[in-house]
């Protein structure tokens, strides 16, 4: 790629490299070897008209994934092929735009705020993510005509948003497939969680992991957990790299051809008191080759109350978490990465959470990137 087109990464974080523990990055290419195969689940049978023993497995090995990986993926989940090839072109013509075009004009009529790249408070290189990424609101669509005819529109441009909008559209319509089978699989009412995301309160993030040279590499997204209630990533174009941690070991998750990856965000951990698990994850970035990705985010509104749920099955343990507002958990998010460079996250939210002395000493889960 131009290098007209990268942001100045190396640039500006060249001294972080210098405070490189070897390990760090030793341990991400030694995860390499120890590929996960993520459990795979078919939604076809979820369709009308199908057994519908065979649908109620499919939600059963859904709840049964969210319970004890945190991740997995789908087939025949809904978003067509075509449309999913049709966002990756567009991603890759939009990050191809010189980076001062990137950073002064903004994409479509989305905020200039939307196109990020780097972490600016990173002091080590465990907090830096090397990458570049739009971060993209599904706000209602434009009701301004797009008129062919007219020689200031730019036909690229039109396309582009046409894309976005299809690909939002059907990435919401199955998060919320997926949300609701996991709510009711613990037997909880999901019409209020699910009318609280709507269009407006989710987004969706183009990501794209320009090739890192330096001395050890780097990651490309720094782990982390998500703060959301369920994430959706088309995470491979064949280069790989995501990875998550499981039983303290990061594995290097090995991508089913035509699947979505599943993951599920802090808030759902903490609506099922802990049966299902927000799992930290990453993406090491590549020495050699670009890699680019995208993600739909399924957020509720930030007044939203999250009330953690019973257990299933009779099990009436206490609450693991208070009850708290997502406006809530997001303002503590930015408060603890502001004062410490780090996420905290679900401890803070703890029915039992430890005095703010003790706090201090609490191992922060992962660096907020989103």
């Amino acid at each position: 790629m131009d290098d007209e087109s990268n942001p100045p990464l190396m640039d500006t974080y060249k001294h972080l490299f210098g405070k490189n523990p070897h390990s760090l990055l030793e341990a991400a290419a030694g995860a390499d070897a120890d590929e996960c195969d993520l459990p795979v689940i078919d939604l076809a049978v979820l369709e009308q008209g199908v057994d519908a023993a065979a649908a109620e497995l499919c939600r059963a090995e859904i709840v049964r994934a969210a319970s004890e990986w945190g991740f997995f993926q789908v087939t025949n989940h809904g978003v067509p092929q075509a449309l999913l090839d049709s966002l990756h072109d567009e991603q890759v013509r939009v990050f191809r735009r010189p980076f001062q075009r990137k950073v002064g004009q903004p994409l479509l009529d989305f905020s200039p705020e939307s196109y990020r790249w780097g972490s600016p408070n990173a002091t080590s290189l465990e907090q830096l993510s090397w990458s570049e990424a739009y971060h993209i609101p599904m706000t209602p669509p434009s009701t301004a005509k797009h008129d062919d005819q007219d020689p200031t529109v730019d036909e690229d441009d039109n396309h582009t948003r046409y894309v976005i909008e299809e690909v939002s559209t059907a990435m919401s319509q199955l998060a919320q497939q997926l949300a609701s089978i996991l709510i009711r699989g613990l037997h909880g009412d999901d019409d209020e969680i699910m009318m609280s995301c709507t269009r407006s309160t989710c987004f969706l993030r183009l990501n794209r992991y320009p090739p890192c040279r330096g001395g050890g590499g780097a990651f490309g997204l720094c782990p982390h957990t998500d703060s959301d209630f369920l994430t959706i990533l088309r995470p491979q174009d064949g280069v790989g790299g995501l990875q998550l941690l499981k039983a303290a070991r990061w594995l290097t998750v090995k991508p089913s051809p035509g699947a979505l990856v599943v993951n599920i965000g802090d808030l759902l951990q903490a609506w099922s008191n802990d049966v299902y698990w927000s799992v930290e994850h990453r993406v090491v970035a590549h020495a050699a080759r670009e890699r680019f990705s995208f993600a739909f985010f399924l957020c509720p509104s930030y007044d939203t109350v999250i009330r953690p749920s019973r257990r299933p099955e009779g099990n009436q343990i206490d609450s693991m978490y208070r009850s708290f507002t997502f406006g809530e958990y997001r303002s503590q998010i930015r408060e603890d990465v502001r004062l410490t460079g780090r996420k905290i996250g679900l401890p803070r939210f703890h029915r039992h959470a430890p005095s703010p002395a003790a706090t201090r000493e609490l191992q922060p889960r992962a660096y907020e990137t989103s």
